[in-house]
């Protein structure tokens, strides 16, 4: 599904405007073991803090999107750095990691209206040396 790989191919140039441009105005994102934030500020916002405290590359994409188009999901390996600490996480010190992770998505008229995304948090802390 074409969006979704735009989506992706936005996130790993760390491209935030061209992600967001993937996305309804209304877009739910749903963040592993986060609240559901609602709209393309918050959206950005998220984005914002991550690339602050994480350099993440993901690889190994697989998309699959349900028929008529209005759903689709996609299975990756992130790879990625520590940069800063994540508040109620471990320290960062530089650490890498290498997760296999999912997400899930709702597509209304051409755009991603939902975006969620999961992952194995205890993994990323066993990783990151907590």
């Amino acid at each position: 599904m074409q969006i979704v790989s735009d989506y992706f191919e936005a996130f790993n140039a760390g491209n935030v405007e061209a992600m967001l441009a993937c996305l309804t105005e209304d877009v739910a994102h749903h963040v592993n073991e986060g609240q559901v934030r609602e709209g393309k500020d918050l959206f950005r916002a998220f984005c914002t803090h991550m690339n602050q405290c994480y350099a993440e590359r993901l690889t190994d994409m697989v998309v699959f999107s349900a028929q008529g188009g209005t759903r689709a999901a996609a299975e990756y390996t992130v790879n990625g750095t520590y940069l800063q600490t994540d508040e109620g996480l471990p320290e960062a010190r530089g650490q890498t990691y290498c997760l296999p992770a999912g997400s899930f998505f709702d597509i209304r008229d051409g755009k991603i209206a939902r975006v969620t995304t999961y992952y194995n948090l205890a993994d990323w802390v066993r990783q990151v040396g907590a």
